[in-house]
């Protein structure tokens, strides 16, 4: 129990009663419980969803539910998206693309994947909340997957930079098999019981994503950052969320 409060209270904004004793060690062995907390931020989103559209148009609910996700996450991977985008968009090479990241203006690479990000999730939810319980399913299971992905990250690479940093939490071996085999439970259980054989679609789709994005983070700065692993979050949720409105 206490792993899963410490997930919730890395991931979200959530009010949860921590020890403060908790650690990195923990926080890596929380990472079990990352798609789990997942579905709580999908559920609060696809509930809001359900009460939002009995009153208003989908559009208008679809922005609403978005800014609740946003509230829920503090902005956190939305952050990491900027500070990626920024990072490798306008770096050279791999200590510029860093030393980007760890700045805390937003460039226009940032803003600019801030905005596409948060249009293209508006349009999605609002087409997703139009499908009734059906959509709403989606809804629950995106940000699941979206959070499995910073698991097999921290799992397959190494932390990019020499000092401490938000991301050396989930990497560096802070992950083991349990939490990874643990995770990876969650993530292909909640597919299959929520979307059934187009679960199993999306699950592909996110460990696709995620490769990619690791390949691309490995050749770019060698590894992960916490800004990294932050963005990998948006960017499978988001890729989730488009193929549910093509598997529809």
């Amino acid at each position: 129990m206490t792993s899963l409060l410490v997930a919730i209270a890395f991931l979200t904004r959530l009010p949860v009663p921590l020890s403060p004793s908790v650690d990195a060690r923990a926080v890596g062995r929380a990472s079990l419980w990352f798609p789990a907390v997942g579905l709580l931020v999908g559920g609060l989103e696809a509930g809001g969803a359900w009460l939002l559209v009995q009153r208003l148009p989908d559009t208008i609910a679809a922005t609403l539910v978005v800014a609740l996700g946003v509230l829920l996450t503090g902005a956190l991977h939305l952050d990491g998206l900027a500070d990626t985008a920024d990072g490798l968009g306008g770096g050279k090479d791999r200590e510029q693309a860093l030393r980007i990241m760890r700045e805390h203006t937003v460039g226009a690479y940032g803003a600019a994947a801030i905005v596409l990000s948060i249009a293209l999730k508006i349009a999605v939810l609002g087409t997703l909340t139009m499908l009734g319980p059906q959509g709403l399913r989606w809804i629950v299971l995106a940000p699941a997957l979206g959070r499995w992905a910073p698991v097999l990250l921290g799992r397959a690479l190494p932390y990019a930079r020499s000092e401490d940093g938000l991301g050396r939490a989930v990497t560096g071996g802070a992950i083991g098999g349990l939490e990874l085999g643990g995770s990876t439970a969650v993530a292909l259980g909640a597919s299959a019981l929520l979307a059934g054989w187009n679960g199993a679609i999306a699950a592909l789709l996110a460990l696709v994503a995620t490769t990619l994005f690791g390949l691309l983070c490995r050749r770019r700065i060698g590894g992960v950052t916490g800004d990294t692993l932050g963005a990998s979050v948006e960017l499978v949720e988001l890729a989730v969320l488009v193929a549910a409105v093509g598997l529809r």
